[in-house]
């Protein structure tokens, strides 16, 4: 439930709303609009709700039942977008941010070649995998600490924060400490425990829909990040698995306006896994661009033949420098930047 206030309320009929809420066993969640206070009523309570107990207090304009299970994503309880700090820009605003960089750190040389050269096409950020979850045991896993210091340097370097995925709760604060962003994949999109952590870490999060979840799924998993505090959330489309076999997964562009209908956070497009042949990635970011995506991931790398990882989905520079130059095109054409 959530307790829309009037435009006039005054700060201590905001304060009474909020200590009915505690008094009645819930945790107040208070979202400030540009016209109106929106507090929202999070968790269970032996105390039954009663609406008209809210709706005659001072100030009060309505009592709204979410049905949605998520509440702290919901658009219900935040109307205005959510924006992200990110390199200066804020992910959600007008410019389209797009973050590049390999799939996977190979080496310290490597990461800060690629850093460069992307920054130079307008790149707002560095991807770089330390920690790299694998479907065969034996496929190469990363360097971990190590990568994660060639990373910094990078960022140093170049001025680019840096996006890279934590696989571990225990790994939070290690990771946290190097990152700018912390990325969760899709394979542990529903791995609660590590969700909790990265709420916890205050730090901004990068939350990649699973392969095989839903849209609801992905809003409920972004709540578990939201419940502990923490509202600097990206939420990431990078496709679900179905039967077709011409492409590694299938890129669902319904999610891009269907998620911005129904959040306030940031929608992140990841054509590079989406489609998994670099052949296609530019039109599939032209795509979600064009659609209402708030920013890009991409793999970059300067050999894909080589690279030690997804270098069957990965751009080269010059393919990276093409793909820029036609999402500003669109970008443009729907009102935005990039």
């Amino acid at each position: 439930m959530i307790v829309v206030m009037k435009k006039s309320a005054s700060a201590h009929e905001i304060s009474e709303v909020i200590t009915q809420v505690k008094e009645d066993g819930y945790t107040p969640h208070t979202s400030e609009g540009d016209e109106r206070t929106i507090i929202g009523l999070v968790g269970e309570s032996p105390t039954p709700l009663r609406e008209e107990n809210y709706n005659s207090m001072d100030g009060v304009e309505k009592v709204v039942r979410v049905s949605a299970p998520y509440k702290l994503t919901s658009r219900d309880f935040h109307p205005n977008d959510t924006y992200v700090a990110l390199n200066g820009s804020q992910v959600g605003a007008s410019k389209i941010a797009v973050i590049a960089g390999p799939c996977a750190v190979e080496s310290r040389e490597s990461i800060i070649e690629i850093a460069c050269a992307v920054k130079e096409m307008g790149a707002t950020a560095l991807r770089g995998g330390a920690f790299k979850p694998r479907t065969s045991p034996y496929s190469f896993q990363g360097y971990g600490e190590k990568g994660l210091q060639w990373l910094a340097e990078a960022r140093e370097i170049t001025g680019l924060p840096i996006i890279t995925e934590v696989m571990d709760p225990a790994l939070v604060p290690m990771v946290a400490s190097y990152a700018d962003v912390l990325q969760i994949g899709a394979r542990n999109m529903q791995n609660f425990v590590l969700l909790s952590e990265v709420g916890k870490s205050q730090h901004t999060v990068l939350l990649k829909r699973g392969m095989a979840n839903t849209m609801e799924d992905l809003l409920m998993s972004a709540e578990y990040i939201l419940a502990q505090g923490n509202s600097r959330v990206m939420i990431c489309e990078r496709g679900i698995r179905t039967f077709e076999k011409y492409t590694r997964n299938t890129f669902d562009i319904n999610a891009i306006p269907v998620l911005k209908a129904r959040t306030h956070l940031p929608v992140i497009a990841d054509p590079s896994h989406a489609v998994g042949y670099s052949e296609f990635v530019e039109a599939i970011a032209r795509s979600a661009v064009a659609a209402g995506a708030d920013g890009l991931i991409v793999e970059v790398h300067p050999t894909p033949s080589k690279a030690m990882s997804d270098g069957r989905q990965s751009l080269d520079y010059k393919g990276f420098a093409k793909m820029m130059e036609s999402v500003k095109r669109i970008a443009e054409a729907v009102g935005r930047t990039a």
